[in-house]
């Protein structure tokens, strides 16, 4: 028996897509209840009674964000030979991934904050531990490269995996603004030429 307020044939993941692409491309605080409801398909109650609440839905639509379209940007890091193939993966994979879209363009992390006085700070909040967690990523990646002798032992780890993340950020604004793919790969080849001093010795 359906749950009381939602439609008859309700597809829950569809609906979650959907919802997904409204946040991707009008950030949290700038999706109003009634274009997710018009995207999704659904009324406000079954809208509740299917995610419980905005901050909930939006919850579930980063999670859904971070395994299908961000996941490969960031999921082959740690399995790539050495640690110059992971960031240029991360840089060229980005390029590629936040140029496939017609309307949401850009990373949804990103994008969909609310401002630093948005009508929700834990939604801030937790897209930043996003970003931050991305940051550390290749950080750990790099410091693996030190360990096992790939770059050097003065490396700076934490600068490097800070440039190369705020790139990437870069490129998402770069992309909502309309850049094509071509400028995309064109930063991260700028940004990739830099490696050989960023990790040469003192």
């Amino acid at each position: 028996m359906a749950t009381r307020g939602r439609p008859r044939g309700f597809d829950r993941e569809a609906a979650l897509a959907r919802a997904m692409e409204v946040f991707w491309e009008r950030g949290f605080d700038n999706a109003s209840l009634g274009e997710l409801t018009r995207a999704m398909g659904i009324n406000s109650p079954s809208l509740y009674a299917a995610f419980g609440s905005k901050e909930a839905l939006f919850q579930e639509a980063m999670a859904l964000y971070v395994k299908t379209a961000g996941g490969g940007i960031w999921d082959p890091v740690d399995s790539l030979a050495t640690a110059r193939d992971a960031i240029a993966h991360v840089l060229y994979a980005t390029a590629r991934a936040f140029t496939c879209q017609e309307r949401s363009r850009g990373c949804m992390i990103v994008l969909a904050s609310p401002q630093a006085q948005g009508s929700n700070p834990s939604i801030s909040d937790e897209l930043e531990q996003h970003r931050r967690g991305n940051r550390d990523c290749l950080e750990q990646r790099l410091r693996r490269a030190v360990d096992e002798g790939e770059l050097p032992g003065d490396t700076d780890c934490h600068a490097i995996a800070t440039f190369y993340s705020t790139v990437q950020h870069g490129m998402s604004i770069q992309a909502r603004d309309g850049a094509s793919r071509e400028e995309l790969l064109g930063v991260a080849d700028c940004a990739m030429s830099a490696w050989d001093n960023l990790t040469r010795a003192s």
